[in-house]
């Protein structure tokens, strides 16, 4: 049984942000991302019938788009340094947010993308998606100490990270 087009046009317009911004954090780079949620969304259409929910479309995009992103950089060989300006339309700053919070973001930005692959995945799951480390640890196939132990070895390089890149903001703001 075949999804509707008008049905399956409104599952992407009410997941392609969620999607776009996984592919985006994960690979740093927006036209990867683009690339990367087009093919999630394709395969979404392949597999649709067999998704029961929105909790499991929800689950099914999140795990896909996570996965198709890590590939994308093994296969790209891309690091996800890109300057923090391309991130910009992304942000989740409000519109008249002062220029000091729009600062913030972007160096949270460059941290998150300096991160290894296994612990930015890690982050952007746990603090994004806000998903719990026992969701992670199956949607990626790993253990829960695995998970656990990218979120906290990425956290605190962020932290050393941020106690030397961001001295200028703390100041800024004290």
């Amino acid at each position: 049984m075949a999804i509707a087009d008008d049905e399956f046009r409104r599952l992407i317009e009410f997941y392609q942000r969620m999607v776009y911004s996984i592919a985006l954090r994960v690979t740093g780079d927006p036209s990867t991302a683009e690339e990367v949620a087009q093919d999630v969304f394709l395969e979404l259409h392949r597999s649709v019938d067999q998704l029961v929910g929105a909790d499991h479309i929800r689950y099914w995009l999140r795990r896909v788009a996570t996965h198709r992103s890590i590939d994308a950089i093994r296969r790209n060989s891309i690091r996800p340094e890109a300057a923090a300006e391309e991130w910009e339309d992304d942000q989740s700053v409000e519109d008249d947010a002062p220029i000091s919070s729009i600062r913030l973001q972007a160096r949270l930005d460059e941290l998150l993308r300096a991160l290894p692959e296994p612990m930015r995945v890690v982050v952007v799951l746990r603090y994004q998606e806000e998903m719990l480390p026992d969701e992670i640890a199956r949607m990626l196939g790993k253990s829960i100490a695995s998970v656990k132990s990218h979120l906290h070895h990425g956290l605190k390089l962020m932290r050393r990270k941020a106690a030397v890149t961001m001295k200028e903001y703390v100041r800024e703001t004290a």
